[in-house]
């Protein structure tokens, strides 16, 4: 699943229209909250289990696959979490092998024609941060041969290949993204595209190595000759922004365009061949075709100093992977009676900060989606999905111990909840972020059958891994880096992190 994020703004409403299509579900405390049985203390009552909770942190790496959203720029003001800095190293590639300019039959050498400018343009899928200011970016060129012929690895966020020459430098205002921009004499016209122009003599150099010029040994005549004379591109960060782009390098409107003139027929015309970003698989026995475009994007989180870093009391900090969690834990679930179990959520709440430079909420969203699973038994640091509440129509076994996959298709969003909701804070009388999590089912397991209680852990997945399984990620609703929220720890007197279950007696 590729995942998509509106320019400067995400709904959580329309994630969910999106992610839960299909399902049937609705989460009682939001839609359906009638569903549930009024709260009467004679035949339904509701109880709050107090919640331990501890801070924990990531190692600051993550996947991301070459169709996923890569974000550049930096986070330099951000009082609560601290610093973010984010680069995109790629590689471009030619359509086919021995490549050459033009279409068959055009001539590109002789007087007035040939090479013009070469411009680098990359999709632009969405921003997160403060729009006011616009995003520093330089082009360089990848200097590391380990990145060059790693085509088929997908890296890690703390992956940084070593770069070069400094070819270009540009500034991204994220207001103007939506405006037309016209090139190619005005006959060709684009919106949503960052395009950045990189040096005449670069890209002269790289017209040069066309298979019709030089032959057998230019770069264009197989895909291992071009990753030689070609690393790749880096679009890094500079400093002095505060938000992050998003910008998708598997679209078609990501590429290296190579403007030119050529002649065909005695008319001689301006146009432009494109190298763009390949994420398929290529064929080592076809020379032909090139192989899959290496892509990495580095992204770094600095948080000495800031309170991220030390939680004070009754504090919790979540941020978006690479990123934190909360640990939970619930002593009061073990030893619960049976009962009817109508309903059992985890509850999330938002510390407001002051609008304006002290606070940042708004700048800075809350994460779109929060998500809980369970401590594995055991001596290591093992987690397994929730039983039953990540889609009460699908049967999956968290164990997997039988011949049942241990993660659902889908998660059902109207269900399991965790997507991101606002309310209005009746102690400051600001808009604050909350999240529901539903694991009714978990609980009236635990209470019925007197299952093991888990421990938990409260986070912002970008995808999620159970690697004791399988090497398979599953990505979840939140973009990299995309999203951070201050929440209420087990003990905070205003903003608790609790269970709250409602319930009938047997």
């Amino acid at each position: 699943m590729q995942k998509r994020i509106l320019p400067l703004a995400v709904t959580a409403s329309l994630l969910i229209s999106l992610i839960g299509w299909n399902c049937t579900k609705l989460d009682t405390t939001d839609i359906g909250s009638d569903l549930l049985p009024a709260v009467d203390n004679v035949k339904t009552f509701d109880t709050v289990l107090l919640v331990n909770s501890t801070q924990g942190f990531f190692g600051d790496s993550d996947y991301i696959s070459k169709y996923e959203d890569f974000t550049v720029g930096a986070i330099t003001n951000d009082p609560l979490f601290g610093r973010t800095t984010a680069n995109i190293y790629m590689q471009m590639k030619p359509p086919f092998y021995p490549y050459y300019f033009g279409s068959p039959g055009d001539t590109v050498n002789g007087p007035g024609l040939g090479f013009d400018s070469v411009v680098l343009c990359l999709k632009y899928a969405g921003f997160w941060g403060d729009s006011s200011l616009p995003i520093n970016l330089e082009v360089r060129e990848v200097s590391d041969f380990i990145f060059r012929d790693s085509v088929y690895n997908i890296n890690k966020t703390n992956y940084k290949p070593n770069t070069g020459n400094f070819l270009a430098s540009t500034s991204v205002d994220v207001r103007k993204m939506g405006d037309t921009i016209r090139f190619n004499n005005g006959r060709d016209r684009v919106i949503n595209q960052i395009r950045i122009k990189l040096p005449n003599a670069w890209g002269a150099a790289l017209f040069a190595k066309d298979s019709t010029i030089n032959g057998a040994n230019n770069a264009f005549y197989k895909d291992s000759l071009y990753r030689v004379a070609y690393n790749g591109l880096a679009v890094v960060s500079t400093g002095g922004s505060n938000g992050l782009l998003y910008v998708s390098l598997s679209d078609t409107a990501s590429k290296l365009e190579i403007h030119y003139k050529k002649r065909n027929g005695g008319k001689i015309d301006s146009v432009y061949s494109s190298f763009r970003f390949n994420p398929n698989i290529g064929s080592f026995s076809n020379p032909n075709t090139p192989l899959v475009s290496n892509a990495s994007n580095y992204i770094e989180r600095n948080r000495s100093g800031f309170p991220v870093a030390n939680p004070a009391p009754g504090e919790h900090y979540i941020q978006t992977a690479p990123g934190t969690f909360v640990n939970l834990n619930i002593p009061g679930l073990a030893g619960l009676s049976n009962r009817i179990v109508h309903r059992a959520e985890i509850i999330v709440e938002q510390i407001p900060t002051h609008p304006g430079p002290l606070g940042f909420d708004d700048i800075f969203s809350a994460p779109n989606f929060l998500y809980v699973d369970l401590k594995d038994t055991g001596t290591t640091n093992k987690w397994k999905p929730v039983y039953f509440d990540l889609n009460t129509n699908e049967f999956y076994d968290p164990d997997f111990k039988t011949q049942i996959k241990y993660f659902p298709s889908q998660i059902d969003f109207q269900y399991f909840g965790g997507n991101r909701r606002s309310k209005t804070d009746p102690l400051t009388g600001l808009q604050i972020k909350y999240y529901n999590i539903n694991v009714s089912r978990y609980v009236q397991q635990i209470v019925t059958d007197r299952t093991r209680a888990y421990d938990m852990r409260l986070y912002a997945p970008f995808n999620i891994n159970y690697a004791q399984y399988s090497g398979a990620f599953i990505p979840y609703g939140n973009n990299m880096a995309f999203g951070r929220v201050k929440i209420g720890s087990g003990t905070n007197p205003n903003y608790r992190l609790r269970l709250r279950i409602v319930y009938s007696k047997i």
